[in-house]
């Protein structure tokens, strides 16, 4: 088998779900054909996490076989909302929320993909002037019956919670999205399924070749629930490595092959190896601790997963404090806990009192449990948040 095939059959088949049409998309990539790739991220917050990148790795692949990547940012779609994935409605977001979320999305994405060889699109630019003729046109193309057999639908009907006409919309959407760039192909998560598929039919609607679609295959939160930024259950590609590789080392064992699946290069044989070892008895710390440095080194490079491996050990194992303590800099001495959170890197004060409560902030060695404590620090003082994350006041 060539290179060029072995490529092409591992883009297929690596952390794949599902593919329509196999044989179509199959035949399009053996041929000279440049595709039309496309994914579409909803700026819903400002953080990318490791489930959310594979679908990112994937257009990677695509792209270093020569394929043009267009990435559509949801500026609009983002303030309709998609229900895939959600069992609540949610809730409208402002202009400036999506504009602050923006900031840092495409750093985030050139984490992974090439920018310069990357079609960047914003879907406000034609979904902002789609006449309501026109979209009633596309709503006309599907049923209600089609919209509520979705299984999150179904379980908010049995709920009795509801459903806004708004999130039918969001599929139509998505859809009109895949006409406006010409997309050969779509990618998504398996929860994008029903908004992919709608895209072909919409595609049809206006005579052109309908999208090929691939779905990626879901990653598990670190505590084995469904991952949520909501419940904290996340590694962000933007996390520092150190924190990046904390929450590695603290996520279930049971959970390893999945991380070694989706989320790093590791390939068939080695996750087989890894499995025997644990079943076998060897400490899944130690197989952990090649999963973490893995992770951290594929969005931060080897010299800082080795010193991320380095600074877990001197703390867990030795007792000791990292070397390279961050340096924390309040506006005055005397504040509230919560407040002191907040300047470290906690982005909200809800985030803040939890983390108090469940003991998980200390003050020079010391526990803090009472979340409306006035604090008064000195120079030199440590703030320990978590179990890793290190401060000495400025």
């Amino acid at each position: 088998m060539t290179a060029q095939k072995e490529n092409i059959k591992h883009l297929l088949e690596r952390n794949v779900d599902t593919i329509i049409v196999k044989d179509h998309l199959e035949n399009a990539l053996n041929s000279k054909k440049k595709l039309r790739v496309k994914h579409g991220i909803d700026p819903t917050g400002d953080k990318i996490h490791i489930g959310r990148a594979i679908v990112l790795w994937k257009l990677k692949a695509f792209q270093d076989l020569g394929h043009k990547i267009v990435i559509i940012i949801g500026d609009y779609t983002a303030q309709i909302g998609d229900p895939s994935d959600k069992l609540e409605k949610r809730p409208f977001l402002t202009e400036k929320q999506i504009k602050e979320n923006l900031k840092n999305y495409l750093p985030q994405i050139g984490k992974v993909l090439d920018l310069k060889k990357t079609e960047v699109r914003y879907n406000s630019e034609w979904l902002s002037k789609l006449p309501f003729r026109e979209a009633s046109e596309l709503a006309d193309i599907f049923t209600f019956q089609q919209i509520l057999e979705r299984e999150n639908f179904q379980k908010r009907l049995k709920a009795q919670k509801p459903i806004s006409f708004r999130e039918g919309f969001y599929p139509l959407m998505q859809g009109y999205d895949s006409v406006a760039i010409k997309a050969d192909i779509e990618l998504g998560g398996t929860d994008q399924l029903f908004n992919l598929i709608a895209g072909r039919k919409i595609q049809e609607h206006y005579d052109q070749e309908p999208q090929d679609v691939m779905t990626t295959k879901m990653l598990i939160g670190t505590d084995g629930r469904k991952m949520s930024t909501s419940w904290g259950n996340v590694i962000n590609i933007t996390d520092a490595p150190g924190d990046m590789y904390g929450k590695v080392m603290a996520m279930h064992d049971e959970i390893m092959p999945n991380y070694f699946e989706l989320v790093t290069d590791a390939n068939e044989k080695e996750i087989t190896q890894y499995e025997k070892d644990m079943k076998g008895g060897r400490n899944p710390k130690e197989i952990k601790e090649i999963l973490a440095a893995k992770i951290v080194a594929r969005y931060h490079g080897k010299t800082a997963a080795q010193k991320a491996t380095d600074e877990f050990n001197t703390i867990f194992r030795k007792k000791e404090m990292p070397k390279d303590i961050k340096k924390l800099t309040l506006p005055r001495r005397t504040l509230p806990i919560v407040d002191v959170l907040t300047k470290a890197d906690i982005e909200s004060k809800s985030e803040a009192r939890r983390l108090i409560t469940q003991g998980g902030v200390k003050i020079n060695g010391e526990t803090k449990k009472d979340p409306h404590e006035i604090l008064t620090l000195k120079k030199g003082d440590t703030l320990q948040i978590g179990k890793r994350r290190f401060f000495k006041i400025g």
